[in-house]
């Protein structure tokens, strides 16, 4: 029998939806093992986020309060989780691959001397061990792999989990006491943090995406993109050519360097399809590409596609939605 802990992905208090796909993959696991899971949360108030954690059907929330926890700094969180993992007899330990579990995991796996398996995919039950599958090679293989120490630590792929629906019944909710902070943590100086604030929905979790690339020629090129994803109540996303051009923030970024997004529909314009892109958003449910170029490999992987110049194609698309929407 092995116990999951999923430590919780929190901003600004609220619990953001890759929580729920990390639940999904702790409960499935459990299920194999026979073990149950809990949830731990670190932040400076979680007051919010404790009854909503509280309905995702774990055996235990644990909340780990402090002014300094909202910097997510590994130094000051991995004492803690690790306390919590030891203390909880937890022998797999997983969080979204967010920019926050990449640096907080790895960290962990080394003091619990854990073996550890990123961007996990799926997850099943081999040979007595659990068996995750994870992509490799930008995407273009899957690999399985069971990890050989005692604790496991995962990052998954929140894309490929259904967010947990709530439950009714209410988890036992308990406050942890925290460790005295480590000599690591003395060190460290936050200096602050630089959050994008946008009135469209999180790239990550938005239903709709409208992707651009170089063809979009410039920075005022992508008003044709904003246009589309805001009568459609998306998000805006970017391949990293068009970032690296300067035409659109780093943080709108979409693939294998960026983040991993499987909304609903996701529209690929003037973009070619490179293989570091398509890794990131290759799950999306429908597909749409926009490009001049029949060749360009994004027609392999798209569901619908007009090969056709983006700056007269999509003016025209936007112009016939309205329509609809009237």
């Amino acid at each position: 029998m092995s116990n999951v802990l999923v430590i919780a992905q929190i901003m600004d208090g609220e619990v953001k939806k890759a929580t729920n796909s990390a639940v999904t993959f702790a409960k499935q696991a459990a299920t194999f093992t026979g073990g149950s899971y809990g949830i731990l949360a670190l932040g400076g108030n979680l007051s919010a986020a404790g009854p909503v954690l509280a309905k995702l059907g774990a055996a235990k929330v644990m909340l780990a309060e402090a002014a300094d926890l909202d910097q997510n700094l590994p130094e000051r969180w991995v004492p803690i989780i690790e306390k919590a993992v030891k203390d909880g007899g937890y022998k797999v330990v997983v969080m979204p691959s967010s920019s926050t579990g990449k640096d907080v995991l790895p960290r962990l796996a080394e003091r619990l001397k854990a073996g550890m398996a990123s961007e996990v995919t799926a997850v099943a039950f081999e040979g007595g061990k659990l068996t995750y599958t994870r992509p490799m090679y930008a995407g273009n293989v899957n690999g399985k792999v069971q990890l050989a120490t005692d604790i496991e630590v995962l990052t998954i792929r929140q894309t490929e989990f259904a967010a947990f629906e709530p439950v009714a019944a209410a988890s036992p909710v308990e406050k942890l006491t925290l460790p005295v902070p480590s000599d690591a943590a003395s060190r460290i100086e936050f200096l602050g943090f630089e959050k994008a604030v946008s009135a469209r929905p999180d790239l990550a979790e938005a239903r709709v995406v409208a992707s651009g690339g170089r063809g979009l020629k410039s920075k005022e090129g992508f008003k044709i993109i904003e246009d589309l994803a805001d009568l459609l109540h998306g998000a805006v996303g970017a391949t990293r050519a068009a970032v690296d051009a300067g035409f659109i923030n780093n943080d709108l970024q979409v693939g294998q360097t960026g983040k991993i997004v499987a909304p609903d529909l996701y529209f690929a314009i003037g973009l070619s399809g490179a293989l570091q892109h398509v890794a990131g958003m290759k799950s999306s449910k429908v597909i749409v590409a926009i490009n001049k170029d029949e060749e360009a490999p994004i027609f392999q992987v798209a569901d619908y596609g007009i090969v056709a110049d983006l700056f007269k194609a999509v003016p025209e698309l936007v112009a016939e939605i309205k329509k609809v929407a009237r």
